[in-house]
């Protein structure tokens, strides 16, 4: 601002205050000061101190600051010189915005305290022309039709100016134009106002777009300017229709075309521009709902894409009849016609139906017996619909596909069926057609095997061989005769029982029991192997079938010996627990036979082998005992010292486990120079025959004392002589004699080999009142037999012979 205008502005505002003061006095006043905007800072406004009659001096004491009101703090006062100053550039439109007034003040108070004065100051803002005009859009669009006639207005956005008063905005320019003008119009506040205004006739055709610059200027000192870019765009009238390039469309789609596939894209052009020129698609009423239903049309762009699932077996071609429709507002519009055909494609799987099946069969069937009935079927169409069927496994299934008729196959029975190799057959059909790639399908079905009676019960083995001991317990499980029949249900129930059979006039089902239900086979009393010692039997299995089969097992039962008898002692024969006397010589040799136990036993094998022990012996080096034969002999010769009774207490034990045993007690008693015939090793006598009756007892014990005295009578002779020196010969001469005699008696001998008949021959001779005597030969192969009538038998022998005649005589079989 120049200085000297400031300055007329100082001296000015000053005489203002003078005036106040005189008018308002001492009671109230106001200092009113102004300054242009945007005055630089630290410019003096005012020498306050002397306008408000103040001493500079006294402003720092009295506390002298300014108070703004509503407002920022743009003045301050030097406190040493009074002056009021500029801090801070002050903008107009900024302090006041509002254009309802061109005044501007900005109010504060000066505070003086000690003693306490207010002064209002009033600060008016003058305007500058700092701010040029702007329009509130660079770029007005208009659009104005072809048609429009000449002096039409167009309003445009008026340009604003933050500065008032003059410095506004004071009028506007247009840029030459042969079609446009401007008209400028001032409202009741002083705004200005412009209109485009058309005069001339607009032609789309010679020029679409006509650019035109609007300036506004203000009234300032120098003026400023704004522009704004006025765009008009003409318009063209909707008069051409739009065109398709054809008017029929052929398009081919291959089916199953996926959803979103572009069929075709439709283009209809228009000559016309703008909306006029814009075109819509849309299906017309020629256009069936099936069809919109498969495809999509875009009402913009024009394209056709799949929308619904496209089968060719369902529809083969469609129709669509498309119109395109411009947007103007009387709209033109022009239809085509588009034919879509449906492409093939082997898509559809071959089909299997099952028009008869047989769930089950009987594995007698037939050959050729019909078990199901199929037929195969493609809704595809030439090679793809065509199709083949197979059995899966047919060279190891049973079954056989035959064609019956077009379309239609019989599945039979090829090969007779056997439920027990296989029970059930799962049975696979494939059906392939003959599309690229080929398409195939399988259907699969159980076919059960129904049982038949044809298989007869088969043990596991044909012959059993069962052991048991005797002496069972009666109801004994001997085994478990359990046949296996591979039939099914009834045909597969088994009975069991034992085939009737005699056995010692003895039926088999009175000795042992089959239990019908599994085949246990028990027996049904206890056995005896001394007189049973096997069994032979059958049994058979019979299944429930119609009509039943059966089978048949052996079974042969072995009774297995115990040890279940003790030995009998046959020889010597005695009375029940009673003693046997036996005479010897005192002058028998050594190695004489005494005496020979003979035991039996009925039980076989180990248990009927005897051995013969010494239980009690009374002199133990007088006798010997052979273990295996029973025969007792002389260990030496007897002596004086020897007592005359000798007690042999001789125990006959089997050789089973436990071992049994029997005792005999036998009394040798010695004589002196006893007529004894000698008992040779091979002399044995047959054991039960009625010797002793009533009177031969008497005559024996006649006899026995005879024979007692005598004996007396050789002893004595014998001692006597033995002290001679020439030996007596008397006993010798006994023996001899003895035998002499046996010998010249035997009679009838007869050669045995056997012991059965040695045994019968044994039992004839002795009821013809005969003594047999049994001599074995040297080589072994048999023995000699000879019977010797009673009398001389008891002539040569004494009762103690008799007695070992009884003894030895029990070695039968």
């Amino acid at each position: 601002m120049d200085p000297r205008a400031f300055a007329f502005c100082r001296r000015s505002w000053h005489v203002r205050f003078v005036m106040f003061s005189a008018l308002w006095g001492s009671a109230f006043t106001v200092t009113r000061y102004s300054i242009p905007e945007e005055t630089a800072e630290r410019t003096v406004v005012a020498h306050l101190a002397a306008d408000l009659g103040l001493e500079a001096r006294s402003l720092a004491e009295r506390n002298v600051k300014l108070d703004y009101i509503h407002s920022k703090k743009y003045l301050d006062i030097n406190k040493e010189t009074g002056e009021m100053l500029i801090t801070e550039k002050i903008d107009r439109e900024h302090l006041c915005p509002a254009k309802t007034s061109s005044s501007c003040f900005l109010k504060m108070d000066v505070v003086i305290e000690n003693p306490l004065r207010i002064f209002n100051l009033e600060l008016e803002i003058m305007d500058i022309n700092d701010n040029a005009p702007q329009f509130r859009r660079e770029r007005i669009p208009l659009d104005i039709s072809e048609s429009a006639k000449p002096g039409e207005k167009f309003s445009l956005t008026n340009a604003v100016d933050a500065d008032v008063g003059e410095n506004s905005i004071k009028t506007y320019f247009l840029s030459q134009s042969e079609e446009f003008t401007i008209e400028i119009q001032t409202g009741s506040d002083g705004t200005k106002y412009v209109d485009l205004v058309l005069q001339a006739p607009l032609d789309r055709e010679k020029q679409t777009v006509h650019s035109l610059i609007l300036t506004a200027v203000d009234g300032g000192t120098p003026a400023r300017t704004g522009t704004a870019t006025i765009i008009v765009k003409v318009l063209d009238t909707n008069d051409n229709t739009p065109q398709f390039d054809r008017q029929v469309y052929s398009v081919d789609l291959v089916e199953n075309a996926p959803v979103g596939t572009l069929v075709m894209q439709l283009n209809a052009t228009d000559t016309d521009e703008g909306t006029n020129a814009e075109v819509a698609y849309s299906y017309t009423l020629y256009t069936s709902e099936k069809t919109q239903e498969k495809f999509s049309l875009n009402p913009k762009s024009g394209e056709i894409r799949v929308k619904g699932v496209i089968d060719y077996e369902e529809m083969r071609s469609f129709e669509m009849y498309v119109e395109a429709k411009d947007k103007a507002i009387t709209p033109l519009s022009v239809q085509c016609k588009i034919l879509v055909f449906i492409t093939d494609l082997n898509d559809n799987y071959p089909d299997i139906t099952v028009k008869s099946f047989k769930s089950s069969v009987k594995e007698n069937a037939r050959t050729g017996t019909v078990i199901a009935v199929v037929s195969v079927s493609d809704r595809d169409s030439g090679d793809n619909g065509k199709v083949f069927l197979s059995l899966h496994d047919a060279e190891v299934l049973p079954f056989l596909l035959n064609k019956s008729s077009e379309d239609y196959f019989e599945l039979t029975v090829k090969d007779p069926l056997d439920r027990e190799k296989n029970s059930s057959y799962e049975i696979t059909l494939h059906v392939t057609d003959r599309g690229t790639p080929p398409l195939t399908d399988s259907e699969t079905f159980s076919l059960e095997i129904l049982d038949v009676n044809d298989n007869a019960p088969v043990f596991p083995q044909s012959f059993y061989t069962i052991h048991l001991r005797e002496n069972n317990e009666p109801g004994e499980l001997l085994c478990s005769l359990t046949a296996h029949d591979p039939d099914l249900n009834e045909n597969q129930y088994l009975v069991y029982f034992i085939v009737e059979k005699e056995i010692s006039n003895t039926s088999v089902s009175m000795l042992f029991s089959v239990n019908p239900e599994n085949g246990n086979l028990h027996a049904l009393r206890a056995f005896d192997y001394e007189r049973e010692k096997e069994f032979l039997f059958h049994i058979e299995a019979r299944d429930s079938g119609v009509p039943p089969l059966s089978s048949n097992a052996t079974v042969h039962v072995i009774i297995l010996d115990q040890n279940d008898n003790a030995p009998q002692i046959v020889s010597p024969w005695r009375a029940h627990d009673s003693v046997v006397d036996q005479v010897i010589s005192r002058a028998a040799d050594q190695g004489s036979l005494v005496a020979k136990v003979i035991a039996l036993d009925v039980d076989s094998a180990q248990n009927s082998r005897v051995t013969y022990q010494f239980l009690q012996v009374t002199d133990s080096s007088l006798f010997t005992l052979d273990h295996y034969n029973g025969e007792v002999r002389t260990a030496r010769m007897f002596t004086y010292r020897d007592p005359k009774d000798q007690r042999l207490v001789i125990v006959a034990k089997d050789n089973g486990d436990p071992p049994r045993s029997a005792t005999v007690t036998i009394k040798v008693s010695t004589v002196e120079q006893v007529v004894v015939t000698q008992l040779t090793e091979t002399t044995e006598m047959p054991m039960e025959f009625d010797l002793f009756t009533d009177l031969n007892l008497y005559l024996l014990l006649s006899l026995g004392s005879v024979s007692f005295l005598l004996l007396i009578t050789i002893l004595v002779i014998i001692v006597l002589k033995c002290q001679k020196p020439k030996p007596s010969k008397a006993a010798v001469h006994g023996r001899n004699s003895v035998t002499s005699q046996r010998n010249s008696t035997i009679g009838d001998s007869t050669l045995i080999s056997s012991d059965a008949y040695w045994y019968s021959l044994f039992l004839a001779e002795t009821r013809k009142g005969k003594v047999v005597v049994r001599q074995p030969l040297p080589n072994g192969s048999g023995f000699i037999v000879s019977s010797i009538p009673r009398s001389v038998a008891f002539t040569t022998t004494s009762e103690s012979r008799s007695s070992t005649l009884q003894e030895s005589s029990s070695d039968l079989p």
